[in-house]
């Protein structure tokens, strides 16, 4: 998926995914000289709470906003991490499929012989 295929409505499913993501990234911290097991806090860091709020606003002002904050934010993920988004929100690349799963729909090669 390109980035610039997002529209106001799949950007907020992506971000709301990509806070999922990051959130369930686990982090050991010592504290009183235990090991305590916390979770990432980069969306808050990357301050996806806000670009949520505003690709949710009632503002097309503040949508398109959010729609080029969360784009210009896309561009810096990681392709594993942009990869595991996709797979939350259900996105797939037809080519990347395998012959026989359905979701493919592709139509045979034709030989070059016939």
């Amino acid at each position: 998926m390109v980035y610039e295929e997002f529209s106001t409505e799949t950007a907020l499913d992506a971000a709301g995914a990509l806070h999922k993501v990051l959130a369930a990234r686990m982090h050991r911290r010592k504290v009183m000289g235990q090991d305590v097991w916390v979770p990432g806090q980069l969306g808050e860091a990357l301050h996806l709470p806000r670009i949520i709020r505003r690709l949710q606003s009632k503002q097309q002002k503040q949508r398109d906003q959010g729609l080029d904050e969360f784009q210009e934010l896309w561009l810096t993920l990681s392709p594993a991490t942009r990869n595991n988004v996709l797979e939350r929100i259900g996105w797939y690349n037809p080519k990347e499929l395998d012959w026989e799963d359905k979701r493919s729909n592709r139509k045979p090669v034709p030989d070059a012989d016939a």
